[in-house]
């Protein structure tokens, strides 16, 4: 066979390995979206009450101040406690190294920001991921039903995971406070692509954390 045959056949099989690949990852997002879209709301009035809201984790800086991502997710998560639609805020987040703790920044920012008794904030030291939190929230903190506060192209994984795992989820968008470039939520959403494969596997597969 010619170096050139070669190259033909090899281009082609890679090209229809790379078409299914494509056609099975964007049809585990399709099914994630579909499946978690009746779960999720964008107004906080439509929100059914539940036993704890759960604000995944996100950037901070220097263990000093919360990140607009995760600003956003505190603050609507704050809204829902006031409005008496949740009665426990739980923060969820990497505290893997002791120069680095989202858990505790957050909390901070919640006792500065806001007027609320300490004993209605939980806080998970070892949610590395989504999947973390919520296996985290079910089987340590013995949460059955909760409502997940995060940005649209994060919600719907998450609220995929939880309800897989057992738990009795919903999702509520946090509004943004300060709009977010287009390009930084396209970043994002090529990211959560990838991510929602793997989620599909970890609950397929009942991966512990």
């Amino acid at each position: 066979m010619s170096a050139k045959k070669f190259f033909k056949k090899l281009f082609k099989i890679l090209f229809i390995l790379g078409l299914i690949f494509f056609l099975f990852s964007l049809s585990i997002n399709l099914y994630i979206i579909g499946f978690s879209k009746k779960y999720i709301f964008t107004d906080i009035k439509d929100v059914p009450e539940k036993y704890a809201v759960i604000v995944p984790g996100a950037a901070v800086v220097n263990n000093r101040s919360v990140s607009h991502v995760l600003r956003d997710r505190i603050e609507a998560g704050m809204n829902l406690l006031d409005k008496g639609t949740v009665i426990k805020f739980m923060i969820s987040g990497d505290h893997g190294k002791t120069d680095y703790d989202e858990v505790n920044t957050a909390r901070k920012y919640i006792l500065q920001m806001h007027t609320v008794e300490e004993d209605k904030i939980f806080m998970d030291h070892a949610g590395f991921s989504t999947y973390e939190t919520m296996y985290r929230a079910r089987d340590v903190f013995c949460v059955t039903d909760c409502c997940i506060v995060t940005q649209k192209f994060h919600i719907y994984r998450a609220v995929y995971i939880a309800r897989k795992l057992g738990l009795d989820a919903v999702g509520y968008i946090s509004p943004e406070i300060t709009t977010f470039r287009k390009k930084t939520i396209l970043s994002w959403n090529v990211r959560e692509y990838f991510a929602r494969i793997k989620a599909f596997f970890d609950v397929l597969f009942h991966v512990r954390p």
